[in-house]
């Protein structure tokens, strides 16, 4: 159990680092391009490795690649927005909350009533946030956030359905491939293929790093699920709410460090109380 713990607790820190490297960097899209690309090209070697997936499994991975243009795009402007304690917790937490509600609607999870309590303290949490949420230049974050919350929803209910229909761990990795073509394409359809060029000539390395601690944010929580139960390693990933809201208030003084933190407290224990009863 204690390996899983500082499984969890690494994959959550990751998960919540590259989101940060994201918020702080020049130009947004071009980062989370460039870091879904190499993870896209680490997700085609371990394919090849691993002798791939079901034909049939690639339409869900194609879902998931085309849903994570407005993620890409929803993230970038959220960050350009606002702050990043406010705009991660929002989008995290939503994505969780719509992520069980899909589960319930799309895949027969069932809802207990002690569910029904944790999906309040959650939508609580985001909205203390959102309540605070402050604009950077004139236009708040908390609607691209809520778009992002809205994508991480459809995905991760469109991922399960198929780690369930496949059985198969490689799936995550064809997922990585299909976002990296997506994004690619839409980064050239939108005129900024010369943009797209020149940032891994100049930046590859930093890209290919990101792209791994994309990879291992992920691989990390499926090592953690050998040792403790799916639950108790899901509860632990999103205490990365609280590292956003700690780095946003101490580390970029965002302000309203009190109730930022509390609301992603209320977020995390919601969360948690969410996975505990599924």
């Amino acid at each position: 159990m204690l390996q899983a713990t500082l499984l969890g607790l690494a994959s959550a820190g990751l998960h919540a680092g590259w989101n940060l490297a994201a918020k702080q960097s020049r130009d947004r899209f071009l980062t989370l391009w460039g870091q879904f690309v190499a993870a896209g090209a680490i997700g085609a070697v371990v394919l090849a490795a691993g002798g791939g997936i079901p034909a049939r499994a690639w339409l869900f991975a194609a879902v998931s690649g085309l849903v994570h243009v407005p993620y890409v795009v929803g993230l970038t402007m959220a960050y350009e927005r606002g702050d990043f304690s406010v705009a991660y917790p929002v989008a995290r937490g939503t994505g969780a909350l719509l992520a069980t509600v899909g589960g319930i609607a799309v895949l027969d999870d069932q809802l207990r009533w002690w569910s029904l309590l944790a999906i309040c303290v959650v939508a609580g949490g985001v909205c203390l946030l959102a309540a605070g949420g402050r604009a950077v230049h004139g236009v708040g974050a908390i609607p691209a956030a809520l778009l992002v919350g809205v994508v991480i929803g459809v995905y991760v209910t469109n991922d399960s359905h198929a780690i369930r229909a496949y059985d198969t761990a490689l799936y995550v990795f064809a997922v990585f491939v299909m976002i990296s073509l997506v994004v690619s394409v839409y980064g050239v359809a939108t005129g900024r293929g010369p943009d797209l060029v020149a940032s891994y000539r100049s930046g590859w390395g930093r890209h290919v790093c990101a792209g791994a601690v994309v990879v291992a944010a992920y691989s990390l929580g499926l090592v953690a699920v050998r040792w403790a139960p799916v639950g108790y390693v899901a509860a632990l990933r999103e205490s990365s709410v609280l590292i956003a809201a700690f780095v946003g208030t101490r580390m970029l003084a965002e302000g309203d460090a009190r109730k930022r933190n509390v609301a992603a407290a209320l977020i995390v224990t919601g969360l948690v109380l969410l996975v505990a009863t599924r």
